[in-house]
């Protein structure tokens, strides 16, 4: 299946693991994900429907108004493209958008889109006030995915958008979904870790803690769940009773030099003995084996 490139740079998107990810995503007819992410998961599989939800407004607004208003946000995002490529430009953009919290959605939907691809390696990063706070990227010619976008409104089609946390968003499934969770990663030593949440709240071990334990409650009433995170002794831990299955990953969007090296990851999961007997793979949109 090939590669569909995603809107928006983003830390941590799957992209790079599709391959090794897809075969173990849940058979089901809708996939419910609480951590939107890039929306690679969703833009790299064929499953019927999708409930797509994060914590971060930002996200979802531009997610909803890409679904309902492409061709509006094209024409006001590109002029943006054309004429603001400067430090001093991306600075009082960015000032803007922090200024404007209760703007139009178009609007809000545009800066935030423009801040993604000319910040520094798209990094979405909040102080503790709520404001964005990444530095210009300095990049000569930022790229316009038109194309994307208008991929991204077709598939958006099959999906419902939330702004909701993992705990509400678990708390919406029903029966006949499948749970994919790609929360922001647990490091090992927390101390070292500079970048572990996508918004201004912290996502901590006692957020990852309370993640597994909502999977695995899941799992008990039959709902076929998986996760991505770092392969670390922490994560084992948490999810000791999970099938593990390793896999290396790029990571392109850290801070400093050193982290923007390969990585190793763990694809978690546990599939429900009463869902092990079903023929057909959504996720790849093919019979299995």
């Amino acid at each position: 299946m090939e590669l569909t490139r995603t809107v928006l740079k983003w830390a941590g998107s799957k992209a790079g693991i599709m391959a090794k990810l897809r075969p173990h995503l849940p058979v089901t007819a809708r996939l419910v994900e609480p951590f939107a992410g890039s929306c690679s998961v969703m833009m790299n599989t064929d499953y019927p429907a999708y409930l797509i939800a994060d914590a971060n407004p930002d996200l979802i607004g531009l997610y909803q108004v890409l679904k309902e208003r492409p061709d509006e946000f094209i024409h006001m995002a590109r002029s943006l493209f054309i004429t603001a490529n400067t430090a001093e430009q991306y600075y009082a953009i960015r000032q803007m958008f922090n200024s404007s919290i209760n703007s139009c959605p178009l609007f809000r939907a545009v800066i935030f889109f423009y801040l993604n691809r000319h910040c520094y390696n798209g990094l979405c990063r909040y102080n503790q006030s709520g404001k964005f706070n990444t530095p210009y990227g300095k990049y000569k010619k930022p790229y316009f995915p038109e194309a994307e976008i208008r991929a991204f409104a077709v598939k958006a089609k099959r999906a419902t958008f939330i702004c909701a946390s993992f705990e509400e968003t678990l708390d919406m499934v029903q029966p006949g979904d499948g749970i994919y969770c790609d929360p922001p990663y647990l490091p090992a030593d927390s101390r070292t870790d500079e970048f572990t949440a996508y918004h201004s709240e912290k996502f901590g071990y006692d957020q990852h803690h309370l993640l597994a334990y909502k999977l695995r409650g899941l799992s008990a009433r039959g709902f076929h769940v998986v996760a991505s995170n770092n392969d670390n002794h922490l994560v084992r831990d948490l999810y000791h009773d999970f099938f593990k299955s390793p896999v290396t990953a790029r990571r392109s969007c850290g801070g400093k030099a050193d982290s923007r090296k390969s990585a190793e990851e763990l694809i978690l999961g546990r599939i429900p003995e009463s869902l092990i007997w079903l023929g057909v793979d959504f996720a790849d949109a093919v019979a299995c084996e």
